[in-house]
């Protein structure tokens, strides 16, 4: 990988606690996680972690976890963990600054949307347009 695209593309480790009532966080945020614009890909190195790609212009390891965390997922919050995050928070920040990005990015709102598509709910009408006038 060049160095413009290695600082571009990153690659993080979440890591999620094991205290949560869904022994399997790492495969459920991976599921959501598929589909969002910016996360290049994702795979699962273990019960509790996940590795992920993602566009650093697109998206930020705050705004993925923000999302995670609203979606009931416990991320780690080890003190090794917390540190980490942290520095990669700043890191991320202080690049976008650097590459002349601002900070309005609203790829959270698409996770959201994500999950609520892949919810079965009758919100979703499958018939075509023109069957839809007639009922």
């Amino acid at each position: 990988m060049s160095a413009v695209a290695h600082e571009i593309i990153k690659q993080r480790e979440l890591c999620f606690s094991p205290l949560h009532a869904d022994p399997d966080q790492a495969q459920s945020a991976l599921f959501l996680l598929s589909g969002v614009s910016g996360i290049l890909g994702a795979t699962q190195k273990s019960r509790y972690s996940l590795e992920i790609f993602y566009d650093l212009r697109l998206i930020t390891l705050h705004i993925i976890e923000e999302a995670l965390v609203e979606l009931g997922f416990h991320l780690d919050n080890s003190l090794l963990t917390k540190l980490k995050r942290a520095l990669f928070h700043y890191i991320e920040e202080t690049q976008r600054a650097n590459m002349g990005y601002h900070q309005d990015i609203n790829s959270t709102q698409e996770v959201f949307v994500n999950c609520y598509q892949q919810l079965p709910h009758g919100c979703r009408d499958d018939r075509p347009m023109y069957w839809r006038e007639y009922l």
